[in-house]
């Protein structure tokens, strides 16, 4: 009876094993069939097969949508226009005589600054207009010591004037930070901050009332004189003592762009030529308060890379050529100009 007991058990082992066989091979006779079916698609033309691959893209643009809406957003850069190729407007050269055109501009524009009340754009815009004249070096002189005073009323400070385009206000929306309403005025966010009063970005609130400037800035360099202008624009803002560089190592000419992710803080450098780093701290480190990127798009410059603006503790050595071809300024001036070039929009003209 106990040996019948095994050979039954046995035997019901060996059927199931057959079942199991036959039930594995059916699957697989089934997911080849599916297979042949999905790569194979029989009794389909080529319209079908099409519109089938059709409805798998929508689905997964749909899919992709839902998936934009409900990951955070992440903003983009704003895309870096071309450069013009020349943006500031060649200035005349000096005459030996006053140019009585210019001479009667200058005062009609006095006149306006001394009215009651004072109309002060409107006088800027007559005196930058002569500078496209031919003038003698006295009477450029003036109108651009005069401009510049203007500026520290219509554009350094909070004051707003109706009439001008170049400024104006804004009301801060919910959610608006600084950086992203400078990106839409293409000027710095340290500007904006600055002529306002506003010590911390966090300080914004929806509401406010704040000024706000129509960039860009433009900067025009002039090798032979060693000056280079700041332009809001078109319309200039202030003239600034320059060095640039050394024989061998001049400055390139023609259309720089202010580098993006190119304005530094007191960086730390490396001297090539010795090999020598610099930190910020140490009593002869060589880049001023501020380092501003540049790089080159037109002209001589095209292609030119490591030059930029930087800041200067020596002020003997402002006024010749010294540098490795990057132009120095005053720290107080490269803080300036940090502040109101923006990169990927402010551009950089360099002529002899």
């Amino acid at each position: 009876m106990a040996r019948y007991f095994r050979s039954s058990r046995s035997y019901g082992r060996r059927r199931d094993l057959s079942r199991r066989r036959i039930y594995i091979i059916a699957a697989l006779l089934i997911v080849g069939a599916v297979i042949v079916f999905v790569y194979h698609p029989f009794g389909k033309n080529k319209e079908e097969t099409a519109s089938s691959i059709d409805e798998t893209s929508i689905y997964d643009e749909v899919a992709a949508s839902i998936v934009e809406q409900t990951e955070p957003v992440v903003e983009e850069p704003e895309p870096v226009p071309m450069p013009e190729a020349e943006l500031v407007e060649v200035i005349p050269e000096a005459t030996d005589d006053s140019n009585p055109k210019v001479s009667e501009l200058i005062d009609e524009a006095m006149e306006l600054i001394d009215a009651k009340p004072s109309k002060i754009i409107e006088a800027r815009d007559i005196l930058n207009d002569t500078l496209l004249m031919a003038m003698s070096q006295q009477q450029r002189t003036f109108v651009k010591r005069r401009l510049s005073e203007l500026a520290d009323e219509w554009l350094f400070s909070r004051k707003i004037f109706p009439e001008d385009t170049l400024c104006g206000s804004y009301k801060v929306e919910s959610g608006d930070q600084f950086r992203r309403i400078s990106g839409r005025f293409k000027v710095p966010h340290e500007i904006l901050m600055e002529i306002n009063r506003i010590p911390r970005a966090e300080a914004l609130r929806a509401g406010d009332q704040i000024k706000i400037i129509n960039g860009p800035f433009h900067t025009k360099v002039y090798l032979s004189t060693l000056t280079m202008d700041l332009f809001l624009q078109k319309s200039f803002i202030r003239s600034f003592t320059v060095g640039v560089g050394q024989p061998g190592r001049e400055t390139p000419t023609g259309l720089w762009l202010v580098e993006l992710g190119g304005k530094l803080i007191s960086p730390t450098w490396t001297d090539p030529d010795t090999g020598k780093t610099y930190e910020s701290e140490d009593p002869d480190y060589p880049l001023g308060s501020r380092w501003i990127g540049l790089e080159g798009v037109d002209g001589p410059a095209k292609g030119r890379t490591g030059f930029a603006f930087h800041g200067w503790k020596n002020s003997k050595l402002m006024s010749g050529g010294g540098s490795r071809g990057c132009i120095r300024l005053h720290n107080d001036d490269v803080i300036l100009l940090y502040n109101v070039l923006m990169p990927g929009h402010s551009q950089v003209v360099v002529v002899e």
